[in-house]
């Protein structure tokens, strides 16, 4: 974690006014994040001064429930109980697993067996039906100007005209279908016919990754399975709490992939790189574009102020130039931060020579798997995700008294 976002325990608890024992439980409880100051000494605990100041924005707002409420919804306190996903300490474990560690050997599909609880034999190996064998989403024309977004949501949406309602559904038969979904998902992406060939085979296959590099796709599709409660999968869980099909579900997460604040956060990662190799001076786009107040795209992750680990386990397999060696350096040293998956998933495509769109593409294959999961776990509580607003509008007007 970086040094300037980092305080010692007596500066917390002065910014708390709590006993160090209180401080100590707010670090158990998830509210503080702490690391070691140094390897050797765990007494040397430095503690995320960011989360301190939120911590001490709460207690400032009272204990109002609507204040409270509202606070949830932007990085705040858990809203959801979840058994799927941990982000703790700077790293991602998917059932307690280290997700860098899971990615080193583990496909999507056992990763997605993995997420969705799917014990025995993986959904993955049951034939495809014969509704899946066909690649183009859209009647009367070719879709290759069509995005990626338009061309998984189109072929998404067809599926949907008979799919099953989640709720009540055999949680084997969900898992099957699932892993229909996924591989309908892919096929929209290659434009080829649903196979049961691994996914990042059929990746490799359509954009013509040679084989010695295929193991990249494989790896980045594992780490990109699930984050916990991003954008995209709670508007997945609310689908899923209407007790809606599992396409509808996925509809719902690619609605929300498609911003510019998600999963599209990468074409601005692009843009940022032609600017780079255009002029060949990182230093000086990078110094530039924060003159002028311009967010910096691909930097920086608040649930990991020292790195994205999923960044760093991306990038350590490329042999970047010296011109991007320098770029991030460059956003470090004027930043405080490091890149985050976006910029990983832009690299990832300058050095395996994949399509423009390959990063929003391995982004909605892979976290499919998170959000059937996410989808499964809250049809499992029965409960509609119905929460209230604090209304902030005119006032209606006094009925007029009788005269």
């Amino acid at each position: 974690m970086e040094d300037e976002r980092l305080i010692t325990a007596e500066e917390a608890i002065r910014r708390l006014k709590v006993s160090r024992q209180t401080l100590y439980a707010y670090v158990s409880r998830g509210l503080i994040r702490s690391v070691n100051q140094d390897g050797a000494d765990t007494r040397r605990k430095l503690y995320v001064a960011d989360d301190v100041t939120a911590l001490v924005q709460r207690k400032a707002q009272g204990r109002k429930p609507e204040r409270i409420a509202a606070g949830t919804l932007a990085w705040g306190l858990p809203v959801l109980e979840s058994e799927l996903t941990l982000i703790d300490q700077g790293r991602l474990y998917y059932r307690g697993i280290d997700a860098v560690d899971l990615s080193e050997n583990a496909t999507l599909e056992e990763t997605g067996c993995l997420l969705w609880g799917a014990d025995g034999t993986s959904p993955f190996d049951d034939p495809l039906p014969v509704g899946m064998v066909y690649s183009n989403p859209v009647d009367g024309g070719p879709v290759g100007r069509w995005s990626v977004i338009a061309r998984t949501t189109a072929a998404l949406a067809r599926l949907n005209t008979d799919d099953m309602p989640i709720r009540r559904s055999h949680p084997q038969l969900l898992h099957r279908k699932a892993s229909f979904l996924i591989r309908a998902l892919t096929a929209a992406i290659c434009e080829q016919t649903a196979r049961k060939a691994p996914l990042h085979d059929q990746l490799a296959d359509a954009w013509g990754v040679p084989a010695q590099h295929v193991s990249h796709l494989r790896k980045t599709l594992v780490l990109l399975a699930d984050h916990e409660l991003n954008a995209s999968t709670f508007a997945v869980r609310v689908v899923a709490s209407t007790g809606a099909s599992l396409s509808a579900c996925l509809l719902g997460g690619l609605a929300a992939l498609s911003g510019p604040l998600h999963g599209s956060a990468s074409d601005q990662v692009r843009v940022l790189f032609d600017q780079i190799d255009q002029t060949g001076a990182p230093d000086q786009v990078i110094e530039s574009r924060l003159r002028h107040g311009e967010r910096l795209p691909g930097v920086g992750h608040t649930l990991y102020p020292n790195g994205d680990p999923r960044a760093a386990a991306i990038i350590s397999d490329l042999p970047l130039t010296d011109l991007e060696r320098q770029t991030l350096a460059a956003v470090h040293a004027q930043t405080g931060h490091r890149e985050n998956v976006d910029m990983a998933l832009v690299l990832l495509e300058r050095h395996l020579g994949l399509p423009s769109e390959a990063a929003i593409a391995l982004f909605a294959i892979g976290r499919s798997t998170g959000w059937i999961a996410h989808a499964l776990e809250q049809n499992r509580t029965g409960q509609l995700i119905r929460p209230r607003a604090q209304y902030t509008g005119p006032l209606p007007s006094p009925p007029a008294r009788a005269v």
